[in-house]
């Protein structure tokens, strides 16, 4: 692969086929896959990721109605669930074909009136519930007022019921995770045995996916694995990440002892050293909490540890003992230095830091 000349973004195709294959290696045949590409992709590119695999998933996930539409103008025609759908969009939403969660009264009687006024006919729909997360969803007492609603009217058909777990990663929670799993099963025969047909059921999430096989049900939902990454050392290990940021050294100084580097002087030099410019910043996704140490990027195989505060389209780091020029590579993450190792060296998780990249980085697409 060329070197980098400035700050881009390159989106593997290769990986994300590899991390497909890997997790569809662990579905039974008959299991359908459902993949998550909100917030682009989680900050790769929604449209370059959905149109690679849409030939080989069942259905695509995205969280607000907007992506949705961006997908949809832009060529992908599997089914597209909505997860959190606003009454605002609901137009929208049935004009671009996409399929909307409802997961309250207030929003499954919005959603039924617009659809009975537009005389719609079994317009596909998945009732979410809530079993432990507190987020968004139905509670198991909310089922008789949604099957009322739904006999009231042939305009809907509930394509799924599903619902979220909370800790699928963490194996110290697995009492509660095997109970969010029951307390669905449970949910799940009581909606069903009040209706004439059974929807789709699905639960797992990435980590649901490896560690709970038997909760697959009909469908799973595959997020921050297609992107590369288990959530466990042990899962890291199978899947590669399908995105490397990377820069180029802009300029680099020699600071003498004493000397400052960057806003408000945050960083004073114990000794001669030198630093190194690099073209990107806060405003590019990497937050001002990296600073004064904490993170770093990769200089011809060594890491290069940031200096003074993140300003908002540079950064500045200590290359005292790194042999390079301006003009060289750098790798702020990528499938040798995980955005995982970076993002925890602020207590984060890869998930914030790859969802963060700005959309004025460039996007490089590895075919």
């Amino acid at each position: 692969m060329p070197k980098a000349n400035e700050t881009i973004l390159e989106i593997n195709l290769k990986s994300l086929t590899h991390n497909l294959d890997f997790i569809k290696s662990k579905l039974k045949n008959n299991t359908k896959l459902m993949v998550v590409v909100k917030a682009f992709g989680y900050g790769s590119d929604a449209y370059v990721v959905a149109n690679h695999l849409q030939l080989n998933v069942d259905y695509f996930a995205v969280a607000y109605t907007n992506e949705g539409v961006t997908l949809r103008d832009a060529g992908i025609t599997k089914p597209i669930l909505v997860l959190h759908p606003q009454p605002i969009n609901f137009n929208t939403l049935i004009k671009r074909d996409l399929e909307p969660s409802l997961y309250s009264q207030k929003v499954l009687n919005e959603f039924a009136d617009l659809a009975k006024n537009k005389e719609l006919t079994d317009y596909p729909v998945h009732i979410k519930f809530n079993t432990g997360l507190n987020r968004l969803g139905f509670r198991e007492n909310d089922i008789d007022f949604i099957v009322s609603k739904l006999n009231q009217t042939n305009t809907l058909k509930v394509k799924s019921i599903f619902s979220h777990l909370v800790a699928s990663e963490d194996l110290e929670e697995q009492v509660f995770t095997l109970n969010q799993i029951k307390t669905f099963n449970t949910i799940s025969e009581n909606f069903i045995g009040k209706i004439d047909y059974k929807p789709m059921l699905h639960i797992c999430n990435t980590s649901g996916i490896l560690n709970y096989p038997d909760a697959h049900f009909d469908m799973v939902r595959c997020g921050i694995g297609l992107y590369g990454f288990g959530n466990s050392e042990k899962e890291n290990k199978n899947l590669k990440p399908i995105a490397t940021l990377k820069s180029v050294i802009s300029q680099i100084h020699n600071i003498k002892k004493g000397e400052t580097v960057g806003y408000n002087r945050a960083y004073r030099s114990s000794s001669q050293q030198k630093t190194a410019t690099i073209p990107i910043g806060h405003a590019d996704g990497i937050g001002r909490q990296y600073g004064n140490g904490k993170g770093f990027v990769t200089i011809e195989g060594r890491k290069a540890p940031i200096v003074g505060n993140v300003c908002m389209d540079m950064i500045m780091v200590n290359i005292t003992n790194i042999d390079c020029e301006e003009g060289d590579e750098v790798i702020i993450f990528g499938e040798q230095t995980s955005a995982e190792n970076l993002a925890a060296t602020t207590k984060s998780i890869s998930y914030e830091i790859i969802s963060a990249i700005s959309q004025r980085v460039k996007r490089i697409i590895l075919k």
